[in-house]
């Protein structure tokens, strides 16, 4: 069965749902919230469910894992999708979607269009296999607080000139935002330190494996988001510090994956 016909409908639902959401979040007077909330989650799992489709077939081959670029950052946005709308089940994160879905769709249209390959061997040790899963689920709940962050700034500087929207408006309180904001960092945080401990663990020689600078920046990503929840529980920090860390954070730990993959895969084809 060609693929195509799979990618195009998961696109279609996760736009489905982000436009679902967006509705929700602009005219949320008009319509029943609850009734626009499922349609939004619906939408979101119907394209989850075909995005699983996609991303066996690409990533599950006889020769082994293949984790090209554009699969790993296909699986990667599977996995923020998967936590967003599990945790959206029984908490008010839904409207991340707004975000998070079309993100996702062009992830399923990049993987279509330039498909590339990179095997792991079906040889390679359990170590590393816990290591690549452990380091997916950590990127997806540190992208949700990312996101997060994201919306909170936008919030936060809304309510600071007193100009709230319809988009605001339909936002979880202040303090609920930035709590939720931490809930996933702390998860991510305990989540990348089990990726890296498993990390270290087949690691031979850091600059014949081309790993130097993914090594350094994600330890500087753990340091980051360490040091803000330490800062959270010694000094209270909050607000725009708290959103400043977080985002700085992330974009360490963008780069160490993404980054040094892009250049290896994509400009030295290694």
């Amino acid at each position: 069965m060609s693929s195509a016909p799979i990618a195009i409908g998961s696109i279609a639902a996760y736009l489905s749902s982000a436009t679902v959401v967006g509705w929700r979040m602009f005219h949320r007077e008009l319509y029943p919230v609850n009734a626009l909330r499922r349609t939004a989650l619906g939408l979101g799992f119907l394209g989850l469910l075909l995005h699983t489709w996609l991303l066996y077939h690409a990533i599950f081959h006889h020769a082994g894992l293949d984790f090209a670029f554009f699969n790993a950052l296909s699986l990667a946005s599977w996995t923020v999708v998967a936590s967003l709308l599990i945790s959206s089940l029984n908490k008010p994160i839904e409207n991340l979607g707004l975000v998070i879905m079309p993100l996702a769709a062009l992830t399923v249209g990049l993987d279509l269009l330039y498909p590339t390959v990179g095997f792991m061997s079906e040889q390679a040790s359990w170590i590393l296999k816990l290591h690549v899963l452990l380091s997916m689920l950590a990127y997806s709940m540190l992208t949700l607080a990312a996101v997060q962050a994201v919306l909170l700034a936008v919030q936060d500087r809304a309510l600071r000139r007193r100009k709230p929207n319809s988009f605001i408006r339909s936002l979880p309180p202040l303090m609920t935002m930035e709590a939720l904001m931490f809930e996933m960092i702390s998860v991510g945080f305990g989540l990348l330190t089990l990726a890296l401990i498993s990390g270290f663990a087949f690691l031979q020689n850091m600059f014949a494996q081309h790993l130097v600078h993914k090594t350094v920046l994600s330890v500087m990503a753990w340091l980051v988001f360490g040091g803000l929840l330490l800062g959270r529980r010694v000094w209270g920090w909050r607000g725009q510090k708290a959103i400043r860390w977080t985002l700085s954070g992330f974009g360490l730990l963008i780069l160490a994956y993404f980054g040094s993959k892009f250049v290896l895969e994509l400009i030295l084809h290694r």
